[in-house]
């Protein structure tokens, strides 16, 4: 595990792949040398790996298709790129099911995209997962998209309340650093969707980034500042509420992750996302949806499983840059705890 803790030095590293390449939906692996073997790592060390302890939360990808582009979007979400497609309320209901069936203990269901509120079956969805009993984060921009199902959202706010959380994305607390990664005029109806979200007493998160370098009290108080300046009731300390993501940035070099590491970094890999998490999402072209190990990894091939939530408790073995990156040395995860 040389050079774990310190930036790794290459002597001759991939060149960055530009974003609009000839295939846009291009898996990016860097430093193949590195991630080439999902059991040994680049210098024959034993791979790092993860089992599954318990389904706590299962993800939804409803789809791809985004009203925006991000300059750095980890899935390359756009009003373009449908790689993952809508998924139906029928496809969601046999997972759910499959949850009860089995017994599998989940708590919480994640809905992701592209922008959920895109799929025109998003709230039969969500009510199909507050009505088990299950509790629910929906992560959205909050623009126009969301604003269409506002007479649909308000029932669903009145008859489950905090049972439903909606998780707005908030790159920055700046409008001009936020417009810098979501484009120019992303600022004001994210701002509105999200004062219309407070004013009608949803339970709400934030997902904001760390990607320009300010330190996290720093951010914080950015954030705290925003809210109070429109009323926004969001606590910017409380880090479930105001959650910051560690970035992922395909061409930095970042260390493999070795079974020796999990003593030497003093991180237990039960702690990992794929420890408790597994996401659902339905290929372009595919007959049935897929469960796969993780929502940063939509299309690598290897950590996809198979059709059912039961044949995918299988190990992970953490054989791409984005597991070291964003979970094991980042300590980045999706789902956050009242008490995290």
């Amino acid at each position: 595990m040389e050079n774990l803790i310190h930036t790794v030095q290459d002597t001759n590293p991939v060149p960055k792949e530009p974003r609009h390449s000839e295939n846009p939906h291009k898996s990016i692996r860097h430093l193949k040398e590195k991630f080439d073997d999902p059991l040994v790592t680049a210098n024959n060390e034993p791979r790092g790996y993860v089992d599954l302890t318990k389904l706590e939360t299962l993800w939804i990808n409803t789809g791809t298709l985004c009203n925006i582009e991000c300059l750095n979007c980890y899935i390359e979400s756009s009003p373009k790129n449908d790689r993952l497609v809508y998924i139906t309320h029928d496809e969601v209901t046999a997972y759910l099911d499959e949850i009860e069936r089995e017994a599998m203990g989940t708590r919480e269901i994640g809905i992701t995209g592209g922008e959920p509120f895109m799929n025109r079956d998003i709230i039969g969805i969500m009510a199909e997962c507050l009505q088990r009993g299950l509790q629910l984060i929906v992560l959205t921009n909050a623009m126009r998209p969301m604003m269409r199902f506002k007479e649909k959202l308000l029932p669903l706010q009145a008859q489950y309340g905090k049972q439903l959380t909606m998780r707005v994305s908030i790159d920055h607390y700046s409008q001009a650093t936020h417009e810098d990664e979501r484009g120019p005029g992303s600022w004001q109806p994210m701002l509105k969707g999200l004062q219309w979200l407070s004013d009608n007493n949803f339970t709400i998160d934030i997902a904001g980034r760390t990607r320009w370098g300010e330190n996290e009290g720093d951010l914080r108080e950015g954030y705290a500042a925003l809210f109070t300046e429109n009323n926004i009731q969001v606590d910017a300390a409380n880090h479930k509420q105001l959650v910051l993501f560690p970035e992922m940035a395909p061409e930095t070099s970042v260390p493999e992750i070795t079974t020796a590491c999990w003593d030497i970094l003093n991180v237990e890999p039960t702690d990992m996302m794929c420890a408790s998490s597994r996401m659902v999402v339905k290929r372009k072209g595919a007959d049935k949806p897929a469960v796969i190990a993780c929502t940063l990894l939509p299309y690598e091939e290897e950590f996809e499983f198979a059709a059912t939530l039961s044949e995918s408790k299988k190990r992970v073995h953490l054989n791409h840059s984005f597991c070291a990156e964003f979970c094991v040395l980042g300590g980045g995860a999706c789902s956050v705890k009242e008490s995290e």
